[in-house]
């Protein structure tokens, strides 16, 4: 089975953004609709009352990968977030808030906070007059797809095909209790607002969705026939639960053998797509990074795991520019 590399990192981001783009409601943190109600489908995220929240941020753990990279007596905090992710994972543990208490800015790969930011990605992955359509048969793999999700046609049909098949298959870890509406990335830019620390987009909407979605109606259908291969195999969900369930652990080197269990890198053009999506997006990030720490700002860079991982990671890219790096042990605060 070909698993796209793009669910374990931008694909999941870009999920995020395509569910609060294709509704106009301030609301727009929702999960797309479900279909009506029926016993296959898994349950929808709840939103946990004020007092709740607090108790569980109260009660919280460290969870994921932490890095301290300091340099000129400055540190940058380097954390592995994951897209999708369960209600009990959302609230920073002791570790994790003490680095971002210690920043003057919070430095995600988008700034979800800002509404020009997600114009701009309505813009980039909704559906337009001169977008690609999909061939019949091909559409109707779609639809079958969606349907199974339990996901509503309508909520998904302005959005770009290629963005209609990778929120399904973001929706497929629902059945572990994993949802986009819980990512830690959203978590870290709402802890970021109420520290009133300010928040820095690495990378840019069009940066993003130009990896993801084309105008060419052949690389749009290609994109969406390899989805649903996936989908229709049924071990995506298996591999996303895995992926989670490192980043809860922190487990560096499961994660490290990624490319040995996620049947996603067995063809030249996996790997080649998978270098395009993670390894050439890192050095970009590093450069960001090193300016704004060398403009005098204490940083907590929170981004998607994959890109903390090997020789190409976040954290040796550091090394090799002149950083002192060392992981935080975040096991023995839980």
């Amino acid at each position: 089975m070909r698993v796209r590399a793009a669910l374990t990192c931008l694909a999941l981001c870009l999920a995020t953004f395509a569910r609060a783009a294709a509704v106009s409601e301030p609301d727009a943190a929702a999960a797309p609709p479900a279909v009506a109600p029926a016993d296959r489908c898994p349950a929808e995220p709840v939103a946990p009352t004020a007092e709740e929240s607090l108790r569980d941020a109260s009660q919280a753990v460290d969870n994921g990968l932490l890095w301290k990279a300091t340099k000129d007596g400055r540190v940058a905090y380097l954390y592995g977030t994951i897209h999708v992710a369960k209600l009990q994972w959302v609230y920073p543990g002791p570790r994790v808030l003490a680095a971002m208490r210690a920043s003057d800015v919070v430095s995600l790969e988008l700034d979800m906070t800002d509404p020009a930011i997600l114009a701009r990605l309505r813009r980039v992955l909704m559906r337009t007059s001169d977008s690609p359509t999909l061939a019949p048969a091909l559409q109707a793999r779609l639809a079958a797809q969606i349907e199974a999700a339990c996901l509503s046609p309508e909520a998904l049909a302005p959005l770009r095909p290629e963005m209609q098949a990778v929120t399904v298959e973001v929706m497929q870890g629902r059945q572990f209790g994993l949802y986009p509406t819980y990512g830690i990335d959203e978590a870290i830019a709402a802890v970021a607002g109420h520290l009133h620390k300010p928040i820095r987009g690495l990378e840019t909407p069009e940066m993003q969705a130009g990896l993801l979605v084309s105008d060419d109606p052949a690389k749009a259908a290609e994109s969406v026939a390899a989805i649903l291969d996936e989908l229709e195999g049924g071990k995506s969900p298996q591999m996303l639960q895995r992926l989670a369930g490192d980043w809860q652990r922190g487990d560096l080197v499961d994660l490290g053998a990624y490319a040995s269990w996620c049947e996603c890198l067995e063809t030249p053009q996996e790997r080649a797509d998978f270098v395009k999506l993670v390894d050439e997006r890192n050095p970009l990030m590093v450069d960001k990074i090193v300016k704004w720490h060398a403009e005098g700002k204490r940083l907590f860079v929170a981004v998607g795991t994959l890109h903390m991982v090997g020789r190409a990671g976040l954290p040796e890219l550091l090394k090799a520019r002149g950083f002192k790096v060392e992981r935080v042990s975040l096991s023995d605060a839980r």
